[in-house]
């Protein structure tokens, strides 16, 4: 049965679940790649990275984000949809609103890491590892 939270999987606990990583090895199959590729084509547009951006900040509805962000509120529904539905947000039900919500501390890290190197750039600064 769905939750309350729109466009997501029920979530799947079983007693041998492991706890989340920040990082671990892997080898990067073709399914992988495909899957980063799609997350990351999620981000290579530059509402929708103000959007990820403002909701690393925590859950927003619509309205706030159309405050915030420099286009209609019929452009920031339809880049909420696509986020949406391809799992990189999610949204909730509050009365007549939806608050939408990034939850995975993964992308909030790429996100500040992207900003971050975006703003190196742009200002000379050093790079540092």
């Amino acid at each position: 049965m769905r939750n309350k939270v729109l466009g997501a999987h029920p979530e799947e606990h079983d007693a041998g679940a492991r706890e989340p990583s920040l990082i671990h090895e892997m080898d990067p199959s073709p399914e992988l790649l495909d899957a980063a590729t799609a997350t990351l084509r999620m981000l290579a547009e530059p509402t929708r990275l103000h959007l990820l951006w403002r909701l690393s900040e925590g859950p927003q509805t619509v309205s706030e984000l159309t405050d915030v962000v420099d286009v209609s509120r019929t452009v920031v529904s339809q880049h909420l949809a696509k986020l949406r539905l391809s799992g990189v947000v999610t949204a909730r039900k509050d009365g007549r609103h939806v608050i939408y919500s990034l939850h995975d501390g993964h992308l909030v890290r790429l996100l500040r890491e992207t900003m971050n190197h975006a703003d190196h750039q742009l200002t000379g600064e050093p790079t540092h590892l």
